[in-house]
């Protein structure tokens, strides 16, 4: 089932002559875990604001093409109603933060929605499970860590239940070991059902578990498919991304040794390279 389409999508924002999307076309199954990644300026957060109806209805600009969010035009669309199918967490969580404990800030939107109190509860119960911070229930979102203000914010938006996760470069503010709970919080997410959508450049944490990933360059769309199988192409560094090194490494590996597959992360590497140098696989 298709959950997002976009098709043919050229946007120009209010006063500028060059667009920052140009005849993107994209189409997102329910359950796909995808990763969209390119330099910077490429036009990947505007791509994401274009899935909760940001654009073209809070920017206004030149829209071109459309995008349909479980078959509805996104033109046709207010974001109120888009936010409960498509929740966005952007990269300063801080600016998406309205209470001052997390409880609140995660009751907030569906006491707006009118949901019954005791649903509610449930709802916060899960969230907090589900995000692994039910230690931070009753503290103050603006004095906790931008880690923790991140996992809060996607507590608030998986509790109004939107079957689209949409993030943008979520993992930007924090240390390796946050940043690798976060990923695996994501994959658990994913694996309930939700579809899940990462702006990402550190790509090492997610190749294990996105099934597709969309490269963007100058506006396009240069790049999409298997993960895997785009970052192990020949050239696609030059691109601008941050293949990860595990990756290069077994591209060039492969020249040597009879290199069967790719690994998807850096434990199945070793466990790969040890199979090598104990002669385990064939040399080339």
């Amino acid at each position: 089932m298709k959950v997002l389409v976009v098709e043919n999508l050229t946007y120009y924002y209010p006063g500028s002559i060059k667009p920052t999307l140009k005849n993107v076309s994209l189409e997102i199954e329910k359950g796909d875990f995808i990763i969209i990644t390119g330099p910077s300026g490429s036009g990947k957060s505007t791509l994401i604001r274009t899935f909760n109806g940001l654009i073209p209805h809070f920017y206004k600009g030149r829209f071109e093409g459309r995008v349909l969010v479980f078959g509805i035009d996104t033109r046709k669309a207010s974001v109120a109603e888009l936010s409960k199918k498509v929740g966005v967490v952007f990269q300063d969580p801080e600016n998406q933060i309205l209470t001052l404990s997390v409880e609140r800030e995660i009751a907030f939107g569906l006491e707006n929605l009118g949901v019954d109190p005791e649903e509610i509860r449930l709802r916060i119960d899960e969230a907090l499970r589900n995000l692994r911070i039910e230690h931070l229930r009753y503290r103050v979102p603006f004095e906790l860590s931008i880690g923790e203000q991140q996992k809060v914010v996607t507590a608030a938006i998986l509790a109004m239940k939107p079957e689209i996760l949409v993030f943008d470069e979520p993992t930007a503010h924090m240390d390796p070991l946050s940043a690798l709970m976060f990923t695996q919080i994501l994959n658990e997410l994913n694996k309930q059902g939700y579809t899940i959508i990462v702006v990402e450049h550190r790509l090492d944490l997610l190749v294990k578990y996105a099934n597709r990933i969309v490269v963007l360059k100058d506006g396009k769309i240069v790049k999409i498919g298997d993960p895997l199988k785009v970052l192990a192409e020949e050239g696609v560094e030059h691109i601008g991304i941050n293949v990860p090194k595990y990756i290069t490494l077994f591209k060039k590996l492969s020249s040597y040794v009879n290199v069967t597959s790719i690994p998807k992360s850096i434990d199945e590497a070793s466990k790969i390279l040890k199979e090598i140098v104990y002669g385990n696989c064939d040399r080339g």
